[in-house]
């Protein structure tokens, strides 16, 4: 390490707190930490360059070093650097982006809400279903299905609708009531002998009983991502999103579909809902919309969602939610700016055109020793690791080896995100075939190091 590196590294230990993070190993090891980007590269204070195949975190769609999105915050910095959105005051940043993701989003969403992350996003969804219900002489109608292994967020009532223990133990969540359903993947969880439209039709019933038990009447909203990201890229059985959808309608339940990650092309169409034939009534995006150059994220919501919360504001006098920061006016001039980059260089037709090569390339590795399952849709994908392919049981610790093969596929130069058993990769959506080809190369030289490790460690 050079004298800088070691400069802010040692600054880094000294007073930061980092999300996600065994702080103790921190204080030891220290950060890797990034001093530029350039496309899809990030480079080191060493000056090492990496392909980030993680696209950060799931999010930058146009890569790291696009002019057009500088140009766009600084053009808007110098008109009005910041103005909020409280009490009928507006900004034409905030408005043309509500337009424009009515315009892109399905037909039923028509109004826009603006916070500055999916876990605030999610936080407001809980709120609006519980201001809705009140308003409708509902106020029993108030809890949450979700699923296990689901990602909505951090904060007391996303992190709740979160289905992932790491995020609950020790913060005594869930806080709110949510029942989380079987984790919809086939693979880990369907049983010895059971199709695929069994198992669908198995987690149907689940939801229905589940529904049935609890009453109808007390449940306002079901929320799940169409593929499941941050808890290890689970892509949805047959049929099972058109079945959620049809038991939300018979049972007036809100379907909420949680696309932070999916959004905006991830799948190779511009949202997960389309890609699996639902339709839902409320969408919340975040992410890829400003390919997370700034803080910046949306709740879509029916003029059905829409109009009993304004008649309820009418009979209160206001609707009494937000932030400093919803709609900010650079938040928004960036995000603008990157869908109609998205658009005019047709993102997420490439996303489709590279499917094949990606995901066919990745599949390569379901003969790896180390590898139990490869998934995913368009540039969305997940490489579980297992220590007997037989039984599909994982390696103990859980998340080791995982995280082992993630460092090692760093070193090759490709950064990866280790998801409990799962290695995961979501990279830019301005990939190119070379660059699919690259990163496919040091995915597997990266699974071939841990193997030899394991080897080397009496693991294998």
């Amino acid at each position: 390490m050079n004298d800088l590196s070691n400069s802010l590294a040692a600054a880094d230990i000294a007073h930061s707190m980092h999300p996600y993070t065994n702080m103790r190993a921190h204080e030891q090891q220290g950060p890797m930490i990034i001093t530029r980007g350039s496309g899809i590269h990030v480079y080191d204070t060493n000056g090492k360059e990496y392909i980030e195949g993680m696209a950060g975190l799931w999010s930058v769609a146009v890569g790291f070093s696009e002019q057009r999105l500088v140009d766009a915050a600084t053009k808007q910095m110098q008109e009005l650097p910041y103005y909020h959105t409280f009490a009928h005051k507006a900004h034409e940043p905030q408005i043309r982006l509500a337009e424009k993701l009515a315009e892109m989003t399905p037909a039923n969403l028509t109004k826009c809400f603006f916070t500055n992350s999916g876990s605030e996003a999610n936080d407001t969804v809980v709120k609006m279903v519980w201001y809705m219900n009140n308003a409708l002489g509902r106020p029993e109608k108030k809890k949450f299905l979700a699923r296990n292994k689901g990602y909505h967020g951090i904060t007391v009532a996303s992190g709740s609708l979160t289905g992932l223990a790491g995020n609950h133990r020790d913060f005594d969540l869930p806080a709110i009531p949510v029942t989380h359903l079987t984790t919809p993947h086939f693979w880990r969880y369907g049983l010895d002998g059971e199709s695929e439209v069994e198992f669908t039709a198995r987690l149907l019933k689940e939801a229905e009983d589940t529904i049935l038990a609890e009453g109808p009447e007390t449940i306002g909203a079901f929320i799940g991502e169409p593929v499941m990201g941050a808890g290890g890229v689970m892509v949805p059985p047959e049929g099972y999103w058109p079945g959620i959808a049809a038991l939300c309608k018979k049972y007036d339940i809100l379907l909420v579909a949680d696309e932070v990650i999916n959004g905006f092309g991830r799948l190779g169409t511009a949202f997960g809902c389309e890609k699996y034939g639902f339709e839902p009534d409320i969408l919340v995006l975040s992410k890829q919309i400003s390919s997370s150059y700034m803080p910046l994220a949306a709740i879509m919501v029916t003029e059905e969602v829409y109009g009993a919360i304004a008649d309820n504001t009418a009979k209160l006098g206001s609707f009494g939610h937000g932030f400093t920061g919803s709609g900010h006016p650079v938040a928004a001039a960036v995000g603008l700016e990157n869908l109609k980059i998205i658009e005019e260089r047709d993102l997420i037709g490439n996303a489709a055109r590279l499917e094949e090569q990606f995901q066919t390339g990745l599949r390569q590795y379901s003969d790896h020793p180390l590898v139990g399952e490869v998934r995913g849709v368009g540039l969305i994908a997940g490489l579980e690791l297992v220590a007997d392919k037989a039984t599909r049981k994982s390696f103990e610790p859980a998340g080791m080896m995982a995280a082992k093969a993630s460092a090692f596929c760093t070193e090759e130069g490709l950064i990866s995100r280790s998801v409990y058993e799962t290695l995961a990769l979501c990279p830019p959506l301005i990939v190119t075939e070379d660059d699919v080809a690259e990163i496919i190369l040091r995915m597997g030289r990266g699974l071939d190091r841990t193997y030899e490790w394991a080897k080397a460690e009496g693991l294998v």
